[in-house]
């Protein structure tokens, strides 16, 4: 019978049978609770060896054993390489060991050894965050930097250098500082005829500006967009390219970094469609890639960001944008992953009015309400064919209409159905049938006859964020709702 685990005598006093020292929790664990949860690589790698020298587990048990030790005290190991370091004593995993040629041949400008260690990096960074946030910790990221000034004269090695830079950057877009941000751009200005390093660095401006605000805001200034919508231009028949830049384009609109309060999101759309043609470009270039799924993908989802005003929306259409979506949803209709980027876009769109009218026209219903038939074991084909019959339906009563005779209720109902535990189907088919009936009561028996009332109120007890959209939709339907007035504060003073 084993005594006290090596993570038990770290993480809690020392002394005490094993089931003492896990109950007794030291300061030092109380405040790892408190914050991130984490511990270093070097905390974990020691117990692993521990568990080796000290309990004659074999690497594998031990990695394991650890794991499951560090979880059961609730630490969050997602920034730790799970394997047994190599070199015993020495701990060095394969990645540090890679790091430390490179920094040694970067340092005796030995070329052709750093190109093959620069791809064995990348290699090794591309298995998992883990791997990518150790090297990062090691001073990876300055190592890369020279590797890309010494390789700056030699188109091989220098998308070598590129390569291992965006596989660094993969989630870790804090590295870049502004000689990187300028390396990247200074490739795509000089090599924009070279297909292979534009799509090297437009992967590394994709890494660098995901959930990063700041790196954003700098690439604009530093004049990515025209690069990024010029890439798509001069490489229009290279399917990586074009997805790469699509994706790069797209993320400069997202507003994901929650260290800053107020993004540039809206503007940079604003940017790309009027300063840089960016609907056009994006629609003229579906027109080449009409069987590859992923660039049509990525083209919509760029799309559907980029439709942030009303006159966007209209300018998509008059540019044939609308008509070659509705031809993809109906000769797409199998490819879940574009359907549901195709839905996305048609829901962008239809926040202009005219363009509500224009999609209905055009049996956008119809496919729609098919997609979601098609897929209702996807919640989010069925969030997003929810959504896009909710923005259609809403204001026009003869939409409405159109989506009642096309079975569009019936299917968000049957969608609830199929995804009870889904918040958001549940509230895009709560806020759809709220909007068939607002403006035509006549909708509302054949609705509740199909079982609305059971659903819309299971919804509301299951998910809080369901409780206004549930009520609304039920009290719309002429449902029996109780309305809990909110405290006013003239009947009464606050307990004390």
């Amino acid at each position: 019978m084993r005594i006290c685990s090596p993570v038990a005598a770290i993480l809690t006093y020392q002394g005490g049978n094993c089931q003492g020292a896990r109950q007794a929790e030291n300061p030092a664990l109380r405040r790892i609770k408190m914050a991130a949860k984490r511990i270093t690589q070097e905390t974990f790698d020691s117990v692993v060896q521990e568990n080796i020298s000290e309990f004659g587990m074999d690497p594998e048990e031990a990695v394991i054993e650890a794991i499951q030790q560090f979880e059961s005290q609730g630490i969050d190991l997602s920034n730790v390489v799970k394997v047994a370091p190599e070199n015993g004593q020495e701990q060095k995993h394969a990645v540090l060991q890679t790091l430390d040629s490179l920094q040694k041949a970067v340092v005796d400008s030995d070329s052709s050894k750093v190109d093959d260690l620069l791809a064995s990096f990348a290699e090794q960074c591309r298995q998992e965050l883990a791997v990518r946030y150790l090297a990062g910790q090691k001073g990876a990221y300055p190592a890369v930097m020279a590797a890309c000034r010494l390789a700056s004269e030699d188109r091989c090695s220098l998308l070598k250098a590129l390569n291992a830079l965006s596989a660094l950057l993969d989630g870790q877009p804090d590295l870049l500082d502004t000689s990187g941000q300028e390396l990247l751009l200074r490739v795509l200005r000089e090599s924009r005829d070279d297909a292979e390093l534009t799509f090297a660095a437009v992967r590394g401006i994709r890494h660098a500006c995901l959930k990063h605000e700041q790196n954003r805001q700098d690439l604009v200034k530093g004049g990515i967009l025209p690069l990024l919508a010029g890439a798509i231009v001069r490489h229009g028949d290279q399917a990586d390219v074009v997805r790469e830049a699509c994706s790069g384009l797209r993320i400069m609109t997202f507003d994901d970094d929650i260290r800053v309060p107020f993004g540039h999101a809206h503007d940079h759309a604003k940017m790309i469609v009027v300063e840089h043609d960016g609907l056009r470009i994006l629609i003229e270039a579906a027109k080449v890639f009409t069987d590859n799924c992923s660039v049509l993908s990525e083209i919509c989802a760029t799309l559907s960001r980029l439709a942030v005003r009303n006159e966007f929306c209209q300018d998509i259409v008059d540019l044939g944008g609308l008509n070659f979506m509705v031809a993809l949803l109906a000769d797409c209709i199998d490819h879940q992953d574009l359907v549901k980027q195709v839905l996305s876009a048609i829901r962008a769109i239809a926040g202009n009015d005219d363009v509500k009218d224009a999609i209905v026209n055009a049996g956008g219903t119809d496919l729609i309400v098919l997609a979601m038939s098609r897929h209702l074991g996807s919640p989010q084909v069925c969030e997003q064919s929810c959504a896009a019959l909710c923005m259609l339906a809403l204001r026009k009563p003869e939409n409405c209409r159109v989506i009642m005779e096309g079975g569009g209720a019936l299917a968000a109902l049957q969608a609830m159905k199929a995804h009870p535990r889904e918040v958001t189907v549940q509230k895009q088919a709560c806020m759809l049938i709220r909007n068939l009936v607002s403006r035509t009561q006549d909708f509302s028996q054949p609705i509740l006859e199909m079982g609305a009332e059971t659903l819309i109120t299971e919804a509301r007890a299951a998910h809080r964020d369901c409780d206004d959209v549930a009520k609304a939709a039920l009290r719309d339907l002429g449902c029996k709702v109780e309305l809990r007035e909110l405290w006013t504060g003239q009947k009464g003073g606050l307990a004390h």
